[in-house]
């Protein structure tokens, strides 16, 4: 089987994707509350500890999986860094504000076409929300790379990252 291929292997079907991420947290059932609330995560099922912690939690949000457990107390937080593609920015970034995040970067048009912000969750995941708003070919992205309003977008959304990974470092 290719990778990225989701046809029949050995008799058995599979909806996943080539990459599926994990995320920890130490409230995976609220890590689901936030999920569905800001980008309409589906809950597909979770399995109790017995000591009723999560041991294992799938959601899907669009055509992806992402699955989730709750972390172990001695362990770190350990933070993801995820890139949602949807189809308009605008909205998922506004929802997953009035969900519970943070801003990072505000929502802004870059040279390639994309329009993308980016939200730290309540638990200290970063998600990059990002819609596609027009097809722009090589040569037209490349012309418009030496314009100061996609100058601007770009050096906005790498310093944006700035303060958190500041604190992240220093923590």
């Amino acid at each position: 089987m290719e990778a990225g291929s989701n046809e029949r292997e050995s008799g058995v079907a599979t909806d996943n994707r080539t990459i599926t991420p994990w995320i920890t947290t130490k409230s995976t059932a609220k890590l689901i509350d936030f999920l569905s609330a800001a980008f309409d995560a589906q809950e597909l099922g979770r399995v109790n500890n017995a000591d009723g912690s999560i041991g294992h939690a799938e959601v899907r949000i669009g055509d992806s999986k992402i699955l989730m457990f709750d972390s172990p107390a001695e362990w770190p937080s350990f933070p993801s860094f995820i890139r949602l593609y949807v189809s308009d920015s605008d909205k998922f970034y506004a929802q997953a504000i009035k969900a519970g995040a943070t801003s990072m970067t505000k929502v802004v048009t870059q040279a390639w076409g994309e329009r993308g912000g980016r939200v730290v969750d309540p638990f200290g995941n970063i998600w990059w929300i990002t819609s596609r708003v027009e097809d722009v070919s090589p040569e037209e992205m490349m012309e418009r790379s030496k314009q100061q309003a996609y100058i601007d977008a770009m050096e906005y959304a790498q310093k944006s990252f700035n303060p958190l990974m500041a604190k992240v470092i220093n923590s």
